[in-house]
């Protein structure tokens, strides 16, 4: 699964995933001060307490779950305006993922308190959040349905018009391995003997670039 918010209200909901509106962004964070994190800072880890929601302002950020034999699936993909870690700070429960910086960032966050007071005080902050949330389980839900009903070779397909999208520069490549792209997929074995044989890649591990005029 790959989620991820834009800065821009998407034309299709669930192909460009769910969105958080940056005037909400600021509704939740009012005041707070943004702090700058680097590249490979640790947000939170999966099963850690819920201590915390953060406001994603700049940069990017990898959400990931691990099986118990170490096994990775990339969840999202977040993008500012996004929320990140809102599920456990509004329930109580644990971090169901975990979230590092996959470049530097600007970050905002609140304590689970204080997010629980706010949306009291505000209405329309509470509906906001359930609003994402029913966004991020119905792409949650097409996700699923492809993961059951479509070959790799239509999920790669779809993953790569994704990232597509996303990620890729002027000249069209995306800055992705194969092994990151098939953590994406949760197939990471299948999908390196695709793309290696069907697609030709040489470098299946170092070469950090995808094309889509190589397709």
């Amino acid at each position: 699964m790959l989620m991820t918010s834009l800065d821009q209200e998407p034309k299709h909901t669930l192909a460009k995933f769910a969105h958080y509106d940056r005037d909400l962004l600021d509704r939740m964070f009012g005041d707070a001060k943004p702090e700058k994190y680097p590249a490979g800072r640790l947000l939170f880890l999966q099963d850690d307490p819920s201590d915390r929601v953060y406001g994603l302002l700049a940069g990017s950020v990898e959400i990931s779950i691990f099986s118990a034999e170490g096994d990775k699936l990339v969840a999202n993909l977040q993008f500012p305006p996004s929320l990140i870690g809102e599920i456990g700070v509004l329930d109580g429960g644990r971090r169901t993922a975990t979230a590092i910086c996959r470049s530097e960032c600007s970050i905002v966050s609140l304590t689970r308190k204080q997010v629980l007071d706010r949306i009291e005080r505000d209405p329309l902050l509470g509906r906001a959040i359930i609003e994402l949330l029913c966004k991020r389980l119905r792409w949650i839900s097409e996700e699923l349905g492809d993961h059951t009903f479509l070959a790799i070779e239509a999920r790669l397909a779809k993953r790569l018009l994704h990232l597509s999208e996303l990620l890729s520069d002027a000249a069209g490549w995306i800055a992705i391995s194969q092994s990151e792209l098939a953590q994406t997929l949760g197939a990471t074995r299948e999908i390196r003997q695709q793309t290696s044989q069907r697609l030709a890649w040489p470098r299946p591990d170092r070469d950090k670039t995808w094309s889509r005029q190589s397709q």
